[in-house]
């Protein structure tokens, strides 16, 4: 009796052996597959966290938010011809057309002289004709602390406006050509919600398919109320425009400042310090636009 016992005991245990091995190769599969998915859960969430990570830059880089003005309501006030500012003085220089291997690497040395920041108000044919210097200028303007804002790709007037007459989607893709040139220098991660109209919104007819593309897209566009007329009537040495940028700007507490720093443009360049220190004599903040 015992031996038989014995034999059913070694009998028992040789069969649960014979199970649990077989069982474990089953079980082991299941454990290997919820570890891979486990891992799979982990790398997502870690790509998930440094894609939030990753910072945007609206106009301007970290450093820059320090000297930005809303220009939602620049725009507004511009559109009303109300340029107060609640006893408070402030002035935009902005410079449209660049980048230029001329002039914009002077303007830059002086409004970094000046410890001021500016808007620059690109044009990408002009960049991509300018090659790798006039992209490393526009990085350069960037990484300083200055606005960057889109200025078209073209600034072909009579393919943006045939007639006097807005072209909406032409318009359209010449800015969003712009915006694809900028993001490939500057980073994916970068945007601008500032434009100017070539020629300037207020120029052109049948605007109303622009407004509403704008009000949509938490867009702004920004004209000027002053400008020191370094692209308009005679040509005029550097003395003749500050006089003028100054002339423009009496009696405004809120200056938006137009200038260009494109190829020509020399005499813009030698006018900057005079225009710089009389808004710096009379109380003027410099800010940028974003």
């Amino acid at each position: 009796m015992g031996r038989l016992n014995l034999k059913k005991i070694a009998i028992t245990l040789g069969v649960s052996g014979i199970i649990l091995f077989g069982a474990s190769i089953p079980v082991a599969k299941i454990i290997d597959r919820h570890n891979t998915k486990n891992n799979q859960i982990s790398i997502d969430a870690n790509a998930e966290e440094k894609k939030d990570d990753v910072k945007t830059f609206v106009g301007v880089n970290e450093e820059g938010k320090k000297y930005t003005y809303d220009a939602k309501k620049v725009a507004e006030k511009l559109s009303k011809y109300d340029y107060s500012n609640e006893g408070k003085k402030v002035v935009f220089l902005t410079f449209d057309d660049g980048t230029s291997k001329t002039n914009t690497p002077e303007v830059l040395r002086i409004l970094d002289e000046n410890n001021i920041k500016a808007t620059f108000f690109l044009t990408g044919s002009n960049i991509e004709n300018g090659g790798e210097v006039a992209k490393d200028l526009v990085r350069q303007e960037f990484n300083s602390g200055h606005a960057i804002a889109n200025h078209s790709y073209s600034h072909d007037c009579k393919k943006l406006y045939p007639g006097r007459y807005l072209d909406f989607e032409a318009f359209k893709e010449d800015f969003e050509k712009n915006d694809k040139l900028l993001k490939s220098i500057l980073g994916d991660n970068f945007s601008t919600n500032v434009i100017r109209c070539p020629g300037g919104y207020m120029s052109w007819k049948n605007m109303n398919d622009l407004d509403e593309y704008l009000k949509e897209n938490n867009i702004a566009s920004i004209d000027w109320n002053a400008l020191s007329g370094d692209a308009e009537g005679p040509k005029k040495d550097a003395q003749q425009l500050a006089d003028y940028a100054i002339k423009t700007a009496q009696g405004k507490e809120m200056v938006v400042l137009l200038m260009h720093d494109t190829y020509g443009k020399e005499e813009t360049v030698k006018s900057l310090p005079t225009i710089i220190k009389y808004f710096k004599d009379n109380g003027y903040e410099f800010k940028t636009l974003a």
